[in-house]
Order: structure tokens, then C-alpha cells, then sequence
């Protein structure tokens, strides 16, 4: 719920700005979303049981991730292969100004198939863990399918408003969340998420990458460390 805040304070600036993509972050979520009710259900089931060595398989997972977007070359604008048929479908690809270099950046993506096979296993993650999933989104549409460090940041920051949703209601209905909790963190989200969403076309792709990676590597920590009970 705190991660549904985020997203809907951010969409509409980053859709007005044509950085989230629309095109892009529907099949996405719409697959993420699908599964995150599956992964809800499981989460629900796991609560009985001892789910830690779950978490520190989550964090090796997101470390992994850390490590590969450090020694990738060129995620800020990955070289995508062009004639991918579903790409060219579902009409994957767009522009937008990128205010750091006074430049049009067009984009497309590729791996079409790849990309949404990976969202099905990064919704069930979200479900189940009650993950915003942003850790998974970024690196899925920026490794995976190629599409530009700030359309992946931005459409992934839009697409959790709809998988989210998802799964929030189902926890919703079984009485698991906390509205004490929630009310003052979604508050406090919103308003950083408005200010984030504002700074990201002033902010070079390259700073945008290393933040990315240090949010990553604190979640991956985080998550292992959870795993080992600490």
C-alpha cells in the first residue's frame, strides 16, 4: 500500500514529462499483476511457516542484480537489437527530451518475450512479499529489455500503481494491513515521490545508475540479513 502511494504521486509527472511509458508499463503490469495475486495467496500461506531462508534467497537475488548492473556497459541507453515482432506489436518504443544533453532520446526495446516472462517471476516475488518490487522492475527493463535507465526507472515507478493494486486488495480483505503504519508512511512517500518525480529529467542518467544501485545493494543487504534472523 505504501508503494501504491509512491506510484500514484509520481505517474502523473512522469507521464507528463514522457518519461513513463504507458505502452511499455501495461503488458508489464499486467503480467506482474496476474501473478502478484498468486504470490499474494503464498505470502498469506507462508506467514504460518518459517519463510526465512526465502528472504535470503531474495537478497542473493537482488545482490546479483546489484553486480551485474555495476559491470554492465551502457545501461543508461542500452544498444537494443531492432525487429523484434511482438516489440513492433505492441508498438514498444517512444521519446522523450533529456534536458542533461539537449538532446530527443528515442528508444525502443527488444527481448519482448524474455522481459514479460521475468515480470510474472517479479510479481509473484511482489505479492508474496508485499514488495513495491521497483528493485526487480528497473533492472528487468533495463538489462533485460533494453529500454533507457530514466523510461525504466519512471515506467516502473507508473506500472506499481497497477501491480500493487493487485495484491494490496487481497491483503486488504484478510485484515493484513495496518492503517496506523500506513496513513503516516504514505504520506511521507507521497510527498518524496512528487519531489522525485520532478528531479528526475534534471538528474544525469549516470547519477540516476549509481542510485539505483546503491538502493539495490541496501535492499539486497537488508533482505539477507533478514534471511539470517539479524
Amino acid at each position: 500500500m505504501i508503494a501504491l502511494g509512491s506510484s500514484l504521486a509520481a505517474a502523473p509527472n512522469l507521464l507528463q514529462q514522457n518519461l513513463a511509458s504507458l505502452k511499455l508499463a501495461l503488458p508489464c503490469a499486467l503480467v506482474a499483476s496476474s501473478f502478484s495475486i498468486i504470490g499474494a495467496f503464498s505470502g498469506l500461506w507462508l506467514s504460518s511457516l518459517n519463510p526465512l531462508y526465502i528472504q535470503s534467497s531474495l537478497g542473493v537475488l537482488i545482490l546479483g542484480i546489484v553486480v551485474i548492473m555495476a559491470f554492465s556497459k551502457s545501461t543508461e541507453y542500452p544498444e537494443v537489437k531492432p525487429g523484434n515482432a511482438l516489440t513492433q506489436t505492441l508498438q514498444l518504443n517512444g521519446t522523450y527530451f533529456e534536458p542533461t544533453n539537449n538532446q530527443n532520446i528515442s528508444w525502443t526495446v527488444h527481448k519482448t518475450m524474455r522481459g514479460l516472462a521475468a515480470f510474472s517471476v517479479v510479481g509473484f516475488l511482489a505479492g508474496m512479499f508485499g514488495l513495491g518490487a521497483g528493485w526487480a522492475n528497473v533492472p528487468v527493463l533495463n538489462l533485460v529489455m533494453g529500454a533507457p535507465l530514466k523510461v525504466a526507472v519512471a515506467t516502473s515507478s507508473f506500472s506499481l500503481s497497477i501491480t500493487d493494486t493487485t495484491a494490496a486488495w487481497i491483503y486488504f480483505n484478510k485484515g493484513a494491513i495496518l492503517p496506523m503504519i500506513i496513513i503516516p508512511s504514505m504520506t511521507g512517500t507521497m510527498i518524496g515521490a512528487t519531489i522525485g518525480s520532478r528531479l528526475l529529467p534534471k538528474v544525469k542518467p549516470s547519477l540516476i545508475r549509481k542510485m539505483v544501485i546503491a538502493v539495490l545493494l541496501l535492499a539486497g543487504i537488508r533482505s539477507l540479513l533478514k534471511g539470517f534472523g539479524v
